[in-house]
């Protein structure tokens, strides 16, 4: 992004915090958290409006036009205003340089998605790409800047409740047959639980074991009073990680695994669909075990000899499952330096834009539709007993849980604070550095002030890295998601009061 910027390319950067992003931008869009639907939907009628919609585009490619035209026929710029708290004037300006631009792109992180409408939040900013056209061309389109390293790998692969790998829907009797008989095991021809819906099942006593692979759900989930709850209630729970995470205190039986990037052969998949060979390039420490060699031995416990653990031997199985990875040899990944999905065969150059299809004449495959999405606001409201609006997030030097991280000293680390705007510590009389109480309707933390000016009145930040220091999870809240299962993390009714021991 800033090889672009300082190319030449604007940046509008819409965000309730003025991040070390928005300093580069052209425009900063300070939006009230939760807002983004009345944002979104207010530029897409200001284009309409404007004349600046590509009808071309949306007559040969889209459906569902008529409908979304009667939904955001009532996000006036003035409502738009009132409900994000960003000026009319600057939403027209952005709306109109978005459409007129020859090439852009949406991008977005957990900000969008970590809501209780994540999926609609998305979907919005699908359908301003589709009024625009910018999708399936060069330079243009809709990015999701993935959150952790091979996520996008992780989904391809399957790790997605309904999808088998490739994502060929397990409910399709066809593709799920295929599968069995590559397996030569029967599989439930129901979606699974997303995350989420795992913690609901353990609630009704209907999940009682749970094998975690590299994750620390008890310090990552919202709630985390429930978290711990439920957990420690399983009647059988293994743990396969790298570190003692707090989830691993709770195992019955811990797997010492492998660091994928550095210790195992395999592949990664990154946010533009290439994937890349990943190799060996240090040996596993005394004790620790190649994950996939887990997978193995386990199988052989149940019965399954798989043979050898070779990772080439796994990707072959799945190229000749999955259609869009057919043509990726281990050989053609290591000439080429990579290749994008999809890529059908040992001829094909993979695909270099995901959505071209819908600018062929005649129009390749179903046409990509538009969504009536409307305007909700957080779950956890802000009322005279709970008055500020917590949002979490990370540091650049931090990651997660900080499992990963915390290990290790780095010249940008800083201690784990409460940050609020200069303006309501003069409001609630406390000093940067003096130390609070945060309460939200699920429980409190302690954490020192810092004053950080990029924020506005009424809005506080809490990183998710310390919970040894400040248990963040504690005071989030697990409205969920109903179609994408993510808790809204970024949107927490909270007070402040001044501590006893000050």
């Amino acid at each position: 992004m800033l090889k672009g910027i300082r190319s030449g390319a604007k940046l509008y950067v819409i965000d309730p915090r003025r991040t070390s992003s928005a300093r580069w931008a052209d425009s900063w869009l300070g939006l009230d958290v939760g807002s983004d639907i009345s944002l979104a939907n207010a530029m897409a009628r200001e284009i309409l409006q404007a004349g600046l919609a590509n009808e071309k585009f949306i007559e040969h490619a889209t459906s569902g036009f008529d409908a979304y035209l009667g939904c955001v026929e009532k996000y006036t710029l003035e409502r738009a205003e009132r409900e994000t708290g960003v000026p009319a004037e600057a939403i027209r300006q952005t709306a109109h340089a978005y459409a007129k631009a020859k090439r852009a792109q949406i991008c977005w992180t957990l900000g969008i998605t970590e809501h209780h409408n994540a999926v609609d939040n998305v979907l919005a900013l699908v359908n301003l790409a589709l009024l625009t056209g910018h999708v399936g061309r060069y330079g243009s389109g809709l990015n999701p800047l993935r959150g952790q390293n091979n996520v996008q790998g992780g989904g391809d692969m399957g790790a997605i409740p309904d999808r088998l790998p490739g994502f060929q829907n397990v409910e399709n009797a066809e593709l799920r047959t295929k599968f069995e008989r590559a397996y030569g095991a029967k599989l439930d021809p129901k979606r699974g639980l997303h995350l989420s819906g795992m913690f609901e099942a353990m609630e009704h006593g209907e999940l009682t074991t749970l094998y975690v692979l590299g994750e620390n759900p008890i310090d990552s989930e919202a709630d985390r009073h429930r978290a711990v709850r439920l957990m420690s209630g399983l009647e059988f729970l293994v743990v396969q990680d790298l570190f003692y995470t707090k989830t691993a205190e709770l195992a019955h039986v811990i797997l010492p695994g492998s660091a994928g990037w550095c210790e195992t052969e395999g592949t990664v998949t990154s946010s533009e669909r290439r994937v890349q060979r990943v190799r060996a390039a240090v040996p596993l420490p005394e004790g620790g075990r190649d994950d996939l060699e887990i997978v193995y031995q386990l199988a052989k416990r149940f019965g399954r000899d798989w043979g050898e653990p070779h990772a080439e031997t796994v990707w072959n199985e799945l190229r000749s499952l999955s259609p869009m990875h057919a043509g990726m040899s281990y050989k053609r990944l290591e000439e080429l330096g990579g290749i994008q999905w999809p890529c059908y065969d040992e001829t094909h150059p993979g695909e270099l834009y995901l959505h071209s299809r819908l600018w062929r004449e005649p129009l390749i495959g179903p046409r990509a539709p538009f969504s009536v999405v409307e305007f909700e606001p957080p779950v956890d409201e802000l009322n005279e007993e709970f008055p500020i609006r917590l949002t979490t997030g990370r540091h650049l030097d931090s990651f997660n849980t900080g499992e990963q991280s915390r290990r290790f000293p780095s010249p940008l680390r800083r201690a784990a604070t409460l940050d609020l705007s200069p303006e309501d510590g003069k409001r609630y009389k406390v000093c940067e550095g003096e130390q609070v109480r945060v309460s939200s309707r699920r429980g409190s933390v302690l954490a020192p002030v810092r004053f950080d000016p990029g924020l506005r009145p009424g809005l506080a930040f809490l990183a998710v890295h310390f919970h040894d220091e400040i248990a963040t999870n504690d005071l989030t809240i697990d409205a969920v998601d109903p179609k994408s299962g993510t808790s809204e993390f970024k949107a927490t009714a909270i007070r402040i009061e001044k501590c006893v021991e000050n």
